[in-house]
């Protein structure tokens, strides 16, 4: 029987292509609408004014430092995040104990929203560095702690019984099935912290932020500098898209053995 493959080296360019078509297009009919009068530019300045806004701001010298301590925040929150997660995740997922102990209450603080939090926060931190570094690490910890306890929960049990027949240590058991078998849902779940560590660092940045892009946007606000508050949008949305990529990327990498990842799918 032939196999079946889902797309060939060529599809998979065409596919990038078009998956690039749409943003294009909408790009260019949102500067045609703006440049014939249909959006007032007070509603939503064209493409090329948003541009040449972060030229302006790129020259003085006010874009790329703002850019970098939101980048360090990020990355700083997400680091920590992260690793909390995992290890909680781990802990969850191969002790039975730990789960009871730990699961609902991770599950009953995952489901307050970061607005609700934010009083306290500010209590506690003030609004300064920490308050923001916190906010992205308790948001990116949820994703990575659920995606791996469940990478490991739904490990198939007849890997472990054939590890178990080879007589592997538990060291072994662990490095050669369980973080193997685990890695795909532990991948997804660095992807979607990545966008939660963006979104958390929004919110955080709307409060008592002297420097940033949250900070950026807040103070065209009040300057009513549209192109502006649509250049930090577009800022947040370009390094999400950049994010992902580096997710993706690391999932080939690592993935490369697995069915669902070969390039040749």
């Amino acid at each position: 029987m032939k196999k079946f493959v889902f797309s060939t080296p060529m599809g998979e360019k065409k596919l990038f292509l078009l998956s690039w078509a749409s943003p294009v297009m909408i790009v260019l009919l949102w500067e045609v609408y703006c440049r014939f009068g249909l959006i007032g530019p007070e509603i939503l300045p064209p493409p090329s004014k948003v541009l040449l806004a972060a030229i302006t701001l790129a020259e003085s010298g006010a874009l790329l430092p703002d850019l970098g301590i939101s980048l360090k925040r990020a990355a700083t929150g997400w680091c920590i995040g992260a690793g909390t997660g995992f290890l909680l995740g781990l802990a969850v997922g191969f002790s039975s104990i730990a789960r009871a102990v730990l699961d609902r209450s991770i599950q009953m603080l995952r489901a307050v929203p970061f607005l609700a939090l934010l009083p306290l926060v500010i209590v506690w931190f003030g609004v300064g560095e920490g308050q923001k570094i916190f906010l992205v690490a308790l948001g990116v910890s949820f994703p990575v702690y659920i995606n791996t306890t469940l990478g490991i929960r739904q490990l198939d049990p007849k890997l472990l019984e054939m590890g178990s027949t080879q007589r592997l240590t538990t060291y072994e058991t662990i490095r050669r099935i369980i973080f193997p078998g685990a890695l795909p849902s532990i991948l997804m779940g660095v992807r979607y912290s990545l966008a939660t560590a963006w979104l958390a660092l929004v919110i955080a940045e709307t409060i008592g932020a002297s420097a940033g892009i949250g900070f950026l946007a807040l103070d065209a606000r009040e300057f009513l500098q549209t192109d502006v508050i649509v250049l930090t949008i577009v800022i947040y949305a370009v390094i999400g898209v950049c994010a992902d990529a580096a997710a993706r990327f690391l999932e080939r990498r690592l993935l490369a053995w697995h069915p669902n990842y070969s390039p040749k799918r």
